[in-house]
């Protein structure tokens, strides 16, 4: 029998949807279903931050149909994570999304990325390195070092002149340049600040953060880079009653630093809006593998100042959910 022949008998719907996967095929384009995409960042979704962002990969994984992995090592560790980037390079998925906390370390990972002909989104930190090694798209806060600027710029307003900014991974390109934005947002009022070098652990944060104030007995607030300073700092303040004190504030949100916000003790946290790092990504990798399609500029998702018990109040609801 002759192919047209064959086609008499097959519905008309089936013939167009063989014709439409052909074509698919002949461009290189998959069912979603078949899109694999590796999230190889340096965050551990047992972070309070990081949780929201897999929050945000899973969401869209379920959205789409894609087969997503988080992966991230344990513990901050760049040399580690560009091992991992290696390891999912070497899986050849449709698209990896990294973050990129230290441009030296991970250089040679990103780039076996791109040379393989992988789609690579940067996401959450290292936007001008991430553009440097030749990654196309950045997904995250505007610069980490602007905004510290404009939160610097909030202290010297309000009368605030010595800060201590705590960092709990000293290295990592992005919460660097939130201290340094601080301390030169401070400076346009005469305000300075300085670096307190902390670990993830809670009474690490604690025990160094107790002794540089009482070396800095002149310290008027406390910045922290994250939750991983900020959610230690809340339980300490609250028990030592330093409210009155020192003032508080960090970088990301959880719903430790949106209560304290709530209950008119912490000054401000800014939000980077995470759940989008994670969510966005998966879905352009996916509409990328299945229909070709490809956002032409950067997405920035922060930041924004929660300031007021009100503005905390209103995000606590989508923070129980996950997704803040």
């Amino acid at each position: 029998m002759q192919m047209l022949d064959r086609l008499k008998f097959l519905p008309a719907a089936a013939i167009a949807l063989g014709f439409v996967a052909s074509a698919a095929m002949a461009e290189g384009l998959k069912p979603a279903s078949d899109v694999k995409i590796a999230v190889v960042v340096h965050g551990a979704s047992s972070d309070a931050y990081w949780s929201v962002v897999k929050r945000g990969v899973d969401d869209a994984a379920a959205a789409t149909g894609a087969q997503v992995q988080y992966i991230a090592p344990q513990v901050f560790d760049s040399v580690e994570q560009a091992r991992l980037i290696e390891a999912a390079v070497a899986t050849k998925p449709d698209g990896i999304v990294i973050s990129l906390p230290d441009k030296d370390a991970l250089s040679s990972a990103v780039k076996s990325a791109l040379d393989a002909g992988i789609p690579v989104i940067n996401i959450d930190s290292g936007e001008v390195a991430g553009e440097e090694l030749g990654i196309p798209m950045y997904i995250g806060t505007t610069s980490e070092y602007l905004a510290g600027i404009k939160a610097g710029e909030r202290l010297g307003a309000a009368g605030i002149l010595k800060v201590a900014c705590i960092n709990h991974e000293v290295g990592n390109i992005s919460l660097d340049e939130r201290c340094q934005g601080i301390k030169d947002g401070l400076a346009k009022s005469g305000g300075v600040s300085e670096v307190v070098a902390v670990t993830q652990d809670p009474a690490d944060v604690t025990r160094r953060v107790e002794a540089y104030l009482a070396s800095s007995p002149d310290t008027q607030a406390v910045f922290t880079t994250g939750t991983a300073g900020a959610n230690p700092l809340i339980k300490y303040f609250d028990e030592q009653d330093l409210w009155s004190k020192y003032k508080l504030f960090t970088y990301d949100l959880g719903p430790e630093i949106l209560q304290s916000v709530a209950d008119g003790k912490m000054g401000f946290g800014i939000d980077g809006q995470q759940y989008l790092m994670g969510y966005l990504p998966v879905i352009l990798l996916t509409q990328k593998a299945t229909h070709g399609l490809w956002v032409q500029n950067d997405t920035y998702t922060g930041p924004l100042f929660i300031d007021t018990p009100e503005a905390a109040k209103a995000v606590q609801a989508l923070s129980k959910e996950g997704t803040r």
